[in-house]
């Protein structure tokens, strides 16, 4: 690795993802430096992260926190920035080797292509952006010579089976997944359980959203969307698997009948500095994994008829178009709804095939196109909520 201590902006610094991306870079800070850092609206913590980091932009995207922020970081030498066009445009800045994408859901969309014209690596943990627009995200990377380095743990398990080998050589792509809380559970039970119980995830700690979508398995299909992106492969042959104990976080079946998988203790920090490291590996002082601690390795099929969100995932990428951004949005809704109390757990899933069957479908879509369909999707899911009989919302 070269001496020349690397720049990283991290979109959503303040997430479950950008925290924890903060922990490698303090460990490490004779390699990174926390160059930009973004939040949604949590400016209490953006402001304690700057003070630390000292990066030279803090973007708070709610510009009615903006004040706050540039007063409590006055004393430093730090530009502050407000709304969501002051990422997209800060992320271009030349001094800024690797784009870390860890804002939640659609809103990374934008900010990541606009690095990826400005030539900046992308650390991936923004999946909805492959899922929304894989098509012209992977194009746009090839053509400008990005590389886009997954942190979803499963992606990177994948990608790093993949080095040293050629893609044209995968057979099957294998996810795993834990089962969320929920595995095993029947739809009498499913109909209601509330925020609490599905927020209780087994093995991994995360933000709220990405904990739902793991609960309903929504999460899942995702990354089945993005993996096609990320690793050129088609809908048949990516199979996912349910392994609760997260030690082996995905595999790959070559031609020949052999498989590679990567295995770990569930932590975030490892495919997080894997992406800022690549194609090195450094040192750490994370717990190791003992095969001792974990005598049972055990694997099932999903059951894809009671989380019904996986199954629709497929549907939507064997569609193709702007179906995946069509489940995309509809389950930013549902979970939003979720999380709100407004619906039941399985009125997520209800919402979602509905905006399937009822928005326009376009076969070729552009970024215009997927800027449409998200905005259609979401005003159809909310005015769905709405409309719901009371019933249907108790749990």
């Amino acid at each position: 690795m070269s001496n020349q201590v690397k720049n990283i902006a991290i979109l959503g610094s303040t997430g479950s993802i950008g925290t924890q991306t903060l922990d490698v870079i303090r460990w490490n800070s004779n390699l990174f430096r926390a160059f930009l850092l973004t939040a949604h609206s949590n400016a209490d913590l953006l402001i304690s992260q700057a003070i630390e980091f000292v990066p030279e932009y803090a973007i708070i995207c709610n510009q009615s926190k903006y004040q706050e922020v540039k007063e409590a970081l006055a004393h430093l030498p730090i530009k502050v920035l407000a709304g969501h066009q002051a990422i997209i445009d800060t992320v271009t800045h030349p001094e800024i080797a690797v784009v870390l994408t860890a804002m939640v859901g659609f809103a990374g969309l934008e900010p990541t292509i606009a690095a990826i014209k400005a030539g900046k690596d992308i650390a991936l943990a923004n999946k909805e952006t492959l899922v929304v627009a894989g098509d012209i995200i992977t194009a746009l990377a090839k053509q400008n010579e990005v590389q886009i380095l997954p942190v979803d743990s499963e992606h990177s398990a994948i990608f790093q089976s993949l080095v040293g080998e050629e893609y044209k050589s995968i057979e099957k792509l294998i996810i795993t997944a834990s089962g969320g809380p929920f595995r095993g559970r029947g739809l009498d039970f499913l109909a209601n359980v509330t925020r609490e119980d599905a927020l209780k995830h087994p093995n991994w700690v995360m933000g709220a959203k990405i904990t739902i979508d793991s609960a309903s398995l929504m999460n899942k299909g995702l990354e089945v969307i993005e993996a096609k992106w990320l690793f050129d492969v088609e809908a048949d042959q990516i199979e996912v698997v349910v392994h609760p104990q997260s030690i082996i976080h995905s595999l790959v079946q070559f031609r020949d009948g052999s498989i590679k998988a990567q295995l770990g203790l569930p932590d975030m920090k490892l495919p997080i500095q894997y992406a800022l490291t690549y194609p090195n590996r450094i040192e750490t002082n994370f717990k190791r994994f003992s095969f001792s601690d974990y005598p049972n390795l055990t694997f099932e099929k999903p059951d894809m008829e009671t989380f019904r969100n996986l199954s629709l995932a497929y549907t939507a990428l064997k569609q193709g178009g702007n179906m995946p951004c069509i489940i995309n949005a509809a389950n930013e809704i549902a979970v939003a709804g979720f999380l709100d109390r407004k619906i039941g757990f399985l009125t997520m899933s209800s919402i979602i095939e509905e905006c399937m069957q009822k928005i326009n479908f376009v076969a070729n879509p552009t970024l215009v196109d997927y800027l449409n369909t998200d905005k259609e999707t979401r005003i159809f899911a909310q005015n769905y909520i709405q409309q719901l009989p009371s019933k249907a919302l108790q749990f």
